[in-house]
């Protein structure tokens, strides 16, 4: 879908995820293999100050090594998935950085209604916006308000499944006049069987202009504001 307003903006990432992965896989080594040592060293003080008439019994000792295996395997595991955990922060950077330039429906109840003009003069309006259905619904109905609160544009669907709908709006008004370009709001309501559904949700455009990574995780750098993928509604 060719979503008017997005601006090509130059693809921008900011991201460490690659030499993070490998310095965490590097660091997580090391922790196992300080701690098999300072196991070793403890066994090894133990059996050079025992009881030279009461040493160790091979139950014991064979105990202790059993602990020993148990906590470095544990922490072979650790090492794993924080490297695995790593690698799937650096993937999902590099994957977010497709997404750079391109419209995206967030959470929101906001419309930008946008106005071309044509080489031989004649204007056009467009605008995108969505609703997220998290269940079907018999009927659904949007109003798309002005900035005085009046209503100019009445829409609705028929018998909708769950999922996310794009909806594009032309600028006209329900008197058949062209609405002005510039921000307008829009409510939703879902009704099944006449009764009203609290799982509709209002989703509005955003550019993503770039991409950062941080402690947060991976974060789309929107016109809107911050988003994480899992934010992102359905990419246009």
């Amino acid at each position: 879908m060719a979503v008017s307003g997005i601006i090509d903006t130059p693809k921008t990432v900011t991201t460490n995820s690659v030499a993070t992965s490998s310095s965490t896989s590097t660091t997580s080594t090391d922790s196992v293999q300080a701690d098999q040592d300072k196991f070793m060293l403890l066994l090894v003080t133990q059996l050079k100050n025992q009881d030279p008439l009461n040493p160790m019994d091979n139950a014991a000792m064979t105990s202790q090594l059993a602990q020993l295996s148990t906590v470095t395997g544990i922490n072979k595991v650790n090492a794993t998935l924080e490297s695995l955990r790593a690698d799937q922060a650096s993937a999902q950077s590099m994957t977010a950085t497709n997404l750079i330039g391109k419209g995206v429906l967030v959470a929101g109840k906001g419309i930008e209604l946008s106005t071309a003009t044509a080489a031989d003069g004649t204007k056009s309006s467009s605008s995108v916006f969505g609703v997220e259905l998290g269940s079907a619904a018999d009927v659904v109905d949007i109003n798309i308000v002005d900035k005085t609160g009046k209503t100019v544009r009445t829409m609705s669907m028929k018998s909708a499944d769950a999922g996310t709908y794009p909806i594009t709006w032309d600028g006209t008004k329900d008197d058949k006049t062209a609405a002005e370009a510039g921000s307008y709001t829009f409510t939703v309501k879902a009704t099944t069987g006449g009764k009203a559904l609290d799982n509709a949700t209002p989703l509005q455009l955003a550019a993503v202009a770039s991409v950062s990574t941080g402690s947060a995780g991976v974060k789309l750098n929107t016109s809107l504001g911050h988003f994480t993928l899992a934010e992102i509604k359905e990419v246009l």
